[in-house]
């Protein structure tokens, strides 16, 4: 009993700290910028493709990372052009990125909806950690990730990002193109939700075109669980709570599934949750201001 509970800790951890990547980019789109970008739905498969294909074609796994973010980034930056250039509204320019990188995404696999790299040398099996756990590899991974996003945000492009979601008008008092800073935000957004792709293929051993469905909405219920639960541990940043969320998400749909829920109803739970959550959230919000 003992070993089942700690492999369902573990796995949780795994997926928590690796879709924890995930939200930490929607973070940036969400909470910052107030922008819902449909976007991360493909280029979360992206960065798994991208992946896939490089460690089929034996490039070394840390590369095939490093390829997917900039990748991601660069499904990002076009997003951000659809929307500030075309003036395509912000929900329409993420569903067009997303549905361009479903073919795209296949192309990039072969025209292949599923493609194993089962023997192929991974993050997990080579190099200086081939000897470490998965946990912890993907724990250092995110770490990594958290404090360069932290530092980030204290630079001034950062400062000015944040300014954007806040306050437009400090940003063109500034004499800053408030477009240009919305479509770096949008970069690392999709840079981030590639990267967390091109790790679970690596984890999972395997590329699937339809990994990205519902990528938004488990980035989403995230941010807003860490936020919504945590939001009383003032000197906690907004980026740990993120990934506490992420956490806390994946231990909802762990646990259910451990007590036999059918995996067909998974998509019907993860709604739920992040109904939940935004209903929890609003409720937060209006004690809060009745208390105030």
């Amino acid at each position: 009993m003992i070993e089942i509970l700690l492999s369902l800790l573990i796995g949780v951890l795994e997926q928590g700290f690796i879709y924890g990547i995930l939200a930490l980019g929607i973070y940036i789109t969400y909470s910052i910028l107030d922008f819902p970008d449909l976007s991360v739905d493909g280029t979360f498969p992206l960065g798994a493709a991208m992946t896939a294909m490089l460690i089929f074609h034996g490039v070394n796994p840390w590369l095939a990372i490093l390829a997917s973010f900039l990748t991601g980034c660069f499904a990002g930056f076009l997003t951000g052009i659809f929307h500030v250039v075309f003036k395509i509204k912000d929900l329409l320019a993420g569903i067009i990125t997303m549905t361009g990188l479903y073919s795209i995404n296949l192309m990039i696999a072969g025209g292949k909806a599923i493609l194993p790299i089962t023997n192929a040398n991974t993050i997990f099996n080579s190099g200086i950690f081939q000897n470490f756990s998965a946990l912890l590899i993907i724990f250092i991974c995110i770490v990594v990730i958290k404090l360069l996003l932290d530092w980030y945000f204290k630079t001034q492009s950062g400062i000015l990002l944040r300014a954007v979601g806040d306050n437009h008008a400090v940003v063109t008092m500034l004499a800053k193109d408030q477009g240009k800073v919305k479509i770096l935000g949008l970069m690392l957004c999709n840079g981030l939700a590639a990267t967390a792709g091109s790790i679970l293929c690596q984890q999972q051993r395997n590329f699937d075109v339809n990994s990205g469905t519902g990528m938004l909405v488990m980035g989403l219920a995230s941010v807003i669980i860490g936020v919504s639960i945590l939001s009383f541990m003032s000197f906690l940043k907004g980026t740990t709570m993120v990934i506490f969320g992420s956490i806390i998400y994946k231990t909802c749909l762990a646990v259910a599934l451990y007590f036999n829920f059918n995996p067909n109803n998974l998509k019907l739970l993860m709604a739920s949750i992040f109904l939940i959550a935004l209903v929890s959230k609003d409720l937060l919000r209006k004690g809060g201001s009745k208390n105030a």
